[in-house]
């Protein structure tokens, strides 16, 4: 990756950031899912540089190169607050779920990277499997107990 650089510095901050909607609601899914994704894209108008993203279905995971010039939580109070009015002008039936357009939780996970980043990519990419495959089994009875075959 070439040396990024701003006018008097030569920077490489990168940083792996997870924030989550509200009460943890799974509404990640199919036509929102591809709709935060492009909102998230808010990120090109600051100069802040995506290399991965993923959206879990209760919960984004996005790996950021921040320039030095905005801190973190400027950052993410940006991206929270206007993706989630992005997304309420896209989906205006969110609302009556999430009032007062909160629509993420105010608290987020973040972690510089280092020299971990192909590691950290890697870890964004699979977790959506990881995710899938650490379910809990569903309990779902496959014969009503109080129909004919539960009478016997």
């Amino acid at each position: 990756m070439a040396e990024l650089s701003l006018s008097h510095c030569r920077y490489e901050c990168k940083y792996h950031v997870v924030f989550a909607p509200k009460f943890r609601r799974q509404v990640i899914y199919g036509k929102i899912k591809t709709e935060i994704g492009k909102i998230l894209k808010l990120c090109e108008y600051k100069g802040i540089e995506i290399l991965e993203a993923n959206a879990c279905k209760d919960h984004i995971h996005m790996l950021l190169i921040i320039p030095p010039k905005y801190s973190v939580a400027q950052v993410m109070g940006y991206l929270k607050g206007k993706s989630s009015l992005m997304i309420f002008d896209k989906f205006a039936n969110l609302k009556y779920k999430y009032g007062n357009r909160h629509f993420w939780c105010k608290g987020y996970y973040i972690s510089t990277v280092g020299r971990n980043e192909k590691k950290i990519a890697e870890y964004i990419q699979n977790q959506l499997l990881e995710d899938m495959a650490n379910e809990q089994p569903t309990m779902k009875e496959y014969i009503d107990p109080f129909g004919e075959e539960g009478k016997k």
